[in-house]
């Protein structure tokens, strides 16, 4: 029987390497697209106006936003300058958020991690905590390196809402979760579902429920995807609507 494999779109960051300019992604995120959600990933460079998300979304089926060094820019949510340290990618806000808004308009399905779920926030109009540690009563959230998993390892729990797609998939009211982030959502967008929050009050997940599929974590569900339950079961539902949202499958024979 023929297999229809759904494309799904994931938006590269810029860098630049010994004077050369990259547009990259973890294979991580690649990986985890083929793997757990038996799609085909589409990387998206980071050209901004460059690209029209009217026609690059008619050939797509679903959108993965991927974590990243680099910090949605303030001037995106009406915050003051950032700290100098932080690494910024204007490149890639300028072709994630319009892409996200449209793919949104679409009713196309997002599964946005890390920076994704900022760039969710920001896209529809909420705002950010740029250097999370230094909110008052607010963990540290920047990754742990003693772990036996290195920085990816178990971090810190998080309460997921009753009712949500989170609570649901986990089958559990509370899950642990790795943690690698320094900016966070201070004020969410209207219209997204607080989905997940760390013992600290962070919101950590949320969801769009007006949406055939919205979810933005901030962990990385994307590694050891087939070791954890929840994360599988994410990319999954993710497939599944990307599945249904399938305008031109591609057709591989089985």
């Amino acid at each position: 029987m023929p297999v229809y494999m759904p494309l799904v779109g994931i938006p590269t960051c810029l860098r630049v390497v010994n004077e050369r300019v990259f547009h990259g992604v973890i294979d991580r995120y690649p990986n985890a697209v083929i793997d757990a959600a038996g799609c085909l990933p589409v990387l998206i460079p980071a050209i901004g106006l460059k690209v029209d998300v009217c026609v690059l979304l008619d050939r797509l089926d679903g959108l993965v936003l991927t974590g990243s060094p680099s910090n949605v820019h303030p001037s995106h949510y009406g915050a003051e300058p950032s700290h100098p340290e932080i690494l910024h990618d204007p490149e890639r806000d300028a072709t994630t958020l319009p892409l996200i808004r449209e793919a949104i308009r679409r009713d196309l399905p997002i599964l946005a991690i890390c920076r994704g779920i900022q760039e969710l926030n920001v896209a529809l109009g909420g705002t950010l905590h740029q250097r999370v540690h230094e909110v008052p009563g607010r963990l540290n959230h920047r990754s742990r390196k003693e772990s036996s998993d290195g920085p990816y390892g178990p971090a810190h729990s998080v309460t997921l809402t009753a009712g949500g797609i989170l609570a649901a998939l986990a089958g559990a009211s509370e899950v642990m979760v790795n943690s690698l982030h320094s900016q966070g959502i201070d004020r969410p967008a209207c219209g997204l579902r607080v989905e997940a929050v760390a013992p600290d009050g962070q919101i950590e997940a949320v969801s769009l429920p007006a949406a055939r599929f919205v979810v933005g974590v901030q962990w990385h569900p994307e590694h050891k995807v087939m070791e954890n339950p929840l994360s599988t079961a994410l990319f999954s539902a993710f497939a599944g609507a990307c599945a249904a949202a399938c305008v031109a499958p591609i057709v591989y024979a089985a």
